[in-house]
């Protein structure tokens, strides 16, 4: 069984929590280089990590021959420039989301991954939480009939803004639409395929906000209207998913209980009880079947975090890839055309050629 060795680029909060963890639980994969720059990432390095090595700069990982794998856990502005020079020098490729900042650069990458003949996916993870998962399910099973109306919604409360945080920023990519937009926008296209237009909606609403901090999205498909949102000012929660059928409608509270735990130093695989919900997150299904009434709690499935790098290991030994770089440059276009609609004050058509699905 060959193990392949990695270099993660980038330790803040996007490496160390939701890269980290899964590539150390996942018995084909060796976490070797680690670009941890400040004290303090060295220190959580050495104490989670002690047999990888710090490196100050990502040329000494992407350069290095020994790497298989360079994860990029950056900000958004350098994913293409970094992943880009990774697949030149020969190196297979994970992006965190979102993939880059526009289509352009994503198929630039697609196109560079194909000639070299090196794997390319991009970290789209939701897809693996218990939430997702269950809603998934839940439409699967066609219980509540034809869809007329999903809603998806990542809502958090911070009146402030936090100094120095590059997704606070006027850059490229920066947002929440890009940041907790793209989940829900992949999410919507595993579900449902290519939407027909949208129409997005995107402010910047708190005091000296210089990136969009709430947005919402309508996806339009010929019987099914899809509406995604996300904002920053929401102190009382949400349901996270609202279905509504001709037979009745399934809404899921609470939100998959994976990152909390990985914010708390938990190792996945060291978890027996790892992606399981508690009970009072649990969704519930209201239909109306033969005339009576029907209520009724949903036991959700489990969230299942490491099967992205299980997923990333088996395409490596010959398998097929879960998220395709084609998948992430969709998701993209969405965002760009978001961007366009918000601009011109439109809804925004999208075409067979621009949307693979």
């Amino acid at each position: 069984m060959r193990n392949y060795k990695v270099g993660l680029i980038g330790f803040s909060i996007g490496g160390h929590v939701f890269h980290a963890p899964f590539i150390a639980g996942n018995r084909q994969l060796s976490l070797y280089k680690v670009t941890a720059r400040r004290p303090e990432q060295q220190k959580l390095l050495r104490e989670r990590y002690p047999e990888a090595i710090a490196v100050a700069h990502a040329d000494h990982i992407i350069n290095d021959a020994d790497i298989d794998l360079v994860v990029i856990a950056t900000s958004n502005d350098v994913h293409f420039a970094l992943a880009r020079q990774a697949l030149e020098a020969g190196k297979h490729v994970v992006v965190e989301k979102p993939f880059t900042n526009t289509t352009a650069e994503a198929d630039a990458l697609i196109a560079l991954a194909r000639k070299k003949g090196l794997l390319l996916t991009v970290h789209h993870n939701a897809r693996f939480h218990s939430d997702f998962k269950t809603v998934k399910r839940i439409i699967g099973e066609g219980v509540l009939g034809p869809l007329v109306n999903y809603e998806a919604r990542y809502d958090r409360f911070r009146n402030f803004l936090r100094i120095g945080a590059w997704r606070e920023e006027d850059l490229p990519g920066s947002g929440i639409h890009y940041d907790l937009g793209a989940h829900l926008v992949d999410q919507a296209l595993q579900l449902f395929g290519r939407p027909e237009w949208i129409f997005a909606d995107l402010r910047k609403q708190r005091d000296g906000a210089k990136a969009v901090d709430d947005f919402e999205f309508i996806l339009s498909y010929p019987l099914l209207k899809v509406s995604l949102k996300g904002q920053m000012l929401a102190k009382e929660p949400t349901a996270r998913y609202a279905l509504y059928g001709w037979n009745g409608s399934f809404v899921k509270p609470g939100i998959d209980p994976q990152e909390a735990k990985l914010r708390e130093g938990a190792f996945p695989h060291e978890d027996p009880d790892w992606g399981l919900e508690d009970p009072s997150s649990f969704g519930r299904l209201s239909l109306l079947k033969d005339g009576t009434d029907i209520h009724e709690a949903v036991v959700s499935e489990r969230g299942s975090g490491p099967d992205f790098y299980a997923n990333v290991v088996a395409a490596l030994n010959g398998g097929d890839l879960l998220v395709t770089a084609e998948q992430a440059r969709d998701v993209i276009r969405v965002l760009e055309a978001a961007e366009e609609s918000w601009e011109k004050k439109c809804a925004i058509r999208l075409t067979h050629e621009l949307i693979a699905y």
